[in-house]
């Protein structure tokens, strides 16, 4: 595993919550969470080359969960007048 370095973030509550909440639908950790949004937008901006092929093979990706709003409910909940919109 590479090495990594460390530092303390200071960062707004209401954010941090949002990153937790959405770690969690991603079955994330909250840093590897961050790492991803990071590096996604470092690299569309082009401050960072793509990982190679190699790495993104090595296992560290996970599989993309849909956020709640995106998931289908069970086939045996029941649906209210209020779910359908």
């Amino acid at each position: 595993m590479a090495s990594r370095d460390s530092f303390l973030l200071r960062i707004d509550p209401e954010v941090l919550s949002a990153l937790r909440r959405w770690s969690e639908d991603e079955m994330r950790s909250l840093n590897s969470q961050i790492e991803y949004l990071l590096r996604r937008s470092l690299q569309q901006e082009g401050r960072l080359k793509p990982r190679s092929d190699a790495d993104a093979l090595s296992g560290n990706r996970r599989r993309r969960v849909p956020p709640a709003s995106e998931r289908l409910p069970p086939k045996d909940a029941e649906t209210t007048v209020d779910d359908v919109t």
